[in-house]
C-alpha cells in the first residue's frame, strides 16, 4: 500500500477485489513487472527482478529509502490512478497489485496478467507472518522461490541477530509514532509490522492499545498521556518536519508530557510502515542501532 491512500478508496478496492489468478513464470530471463505496491516492489528488487514500473515512484526515497531504484524504473502514477498508457507502454508480463487496487483489476488484466497479494489484510493475524507468506507466493510467481527463502532467512538471521545485541542493554518500552502535525501522530501497535518486529527483536510496545490490520492508529497529541510506564520513550519517524519540531518546543502540551523530558524522545529514519520484511529488516537494524549507541 502506498501511505496516503484514501481510506474509502481502500475499502472500496478490498470490496471489488476478486481472487488473484495464478501465474508461474517460466521464462529464462526475469519478467516484466509492474508494482502498484511499495511492499510487492521492495520484495520483488529483493528477489532479484527490478520491476520496470512502480506507482509513485517520486515518493519512494521518503517512505521506502532502500533498496534503491534503479534511474530507468518508469512512474506509473499513483495506486489508485494509474497511467494506463505508460502501463501498456512497458509491455508488462505481469502486474502485481493489493487487495485495495482492487477496483483497477479489470482494466489492468486487458494489459497483462494481474496477481493480487496482501499482507495487510482484514482476516486478523499479524501482518509479519503473512509477508513471509506473500514472500512465498511473490517468489514462486517470479520463478524465485530460492531466493524468497534466502531473504526470509536474511530477515530471520536479523531480527535473531538484533535481539541478541540487545539482550544485553536495558531497553525501555517504546512507543512508536510519525508526526501527522503539530498536534496528531500516528502511533504503531499491534498487529501492525512494527510491533512484530519489536516483538521478535525482544522489546514491548508501550502503547496500551491494539489498532485495525493497518497497525496504527492516528490520535491526538495528548493522547498519549495514555502511557503510564515512566520508563517509555517515544521513537518518531521519519519524515518530521522541521516545523513541527519548532512548534513542539513552544507546545505547553507538549512539555506536560513525560516524552518531553531529556533521553525520552528521539526522531529516528523512517521505515515503510505498510512494507514487507525489506522494511522489517531496515527498522530492526536502525532501531537496535539507536538503542545500542543511546543506551551502552
Amino acid at each position: 500500500m502506498i501511505p496516503n491512500l484514501n481510506r474509502r478508496q481502500a475499502l472500496l478496492g478490498l470490496a471489488a477485489c476478486l481472487a488473484a489468478p495464478g501465474f508461474s513464470w517460466a521464462g529464462t530471463s526475469s519478467p516484466r513487472i509492474v508494482c502498484l505496491d511499495y511492499g510487492l516492489a521492495s520484495t520483488a528488487i529483493g528477489l532479484g527482478v527490478t520491476p520496470v514500473g512502480i506507482a509513485s515512484m517520486a515518493d519512494w526515497d521518503k517512505w521506502v529509502v532502500e533498496p534503491a531504484l534503479a534511474p530507468d524504473i518508469a512512474d506509473i502514477g499513483s495506486s489508485w490512478e494509474v497511467n494506463f498508457e505508460i502501463v501498456s507502454a512497458l509491455k508488462p508480463d505481469l502486474i502485481l497489485n493489493t487487495p485495495f487496487g482492487g477496483m483497477l483489476t479489470a482494466r489492468l488484466e486487458q494489459i497483462a496478467p494481474v496477481l493480487t497479494l496482501g499482507a495487510y489484510t482484514a482476516d486478523g493475524g499479524d501482518v509479519l507472518p503473512k509477508a513471509v507468506v506473500v514472500t512465498r507466493q511473490l517468489g514462486k510467481a517470479l520463478g524465485r522461490t530460492q531466493e524468497a527463502e534466502a531473504l526470509i532467512d536474511r530477515a530471520e538471521a536479523l531480527f535473531a541477530g538484533c535481539r541478541a545485541r540487545l539482550a544485553a542493554l536495558d531497553v525501555p518500552p517504546l512507543v512508536l509514532a510519525t508526526f501527522m502535525d503539530q498536534r496528531h501522530v500516528q502511533v504503531y501497535s499491534a498487529p501492525g509490522l512494527f510491533t512484530n518486529v519489536l516483538d521478535r527483536i525482544g522489546i514491548k510496545n508501550a502503547w496500551p492499545r491494539t489498532s485495525s490490520f493497518w497497525g496504527f492508529e492516528t490520535v491526538p497529541l495528548e493522547r498519549l498521556a495514555r502511557v503510564t510506564d515512566p520508563r517509555a520513550k517515544l521513537i518518531a519517524l521519519e519524515p518530521f518536519a522541521t516545523d513541527i519540531g519548532q512548534s513542539l518546543d513552544r507546545s505547553g502540551l507538549w512539555h506536560a508530557l513525560p516524552f518531553a523530558r531529556p533521553g525520552q524522545f528521539a526522531v529516528l529514519p523512517g521505515s515503510l510502515m505498510f512494507g514487507m520484511l525489506n522494511d522489517a529488516m531496515r527498522f530492526a537494524r536502525i532501531l537496535t542501532a539507536h538503542l545500542e549507541e543511546t543506551l551502552s
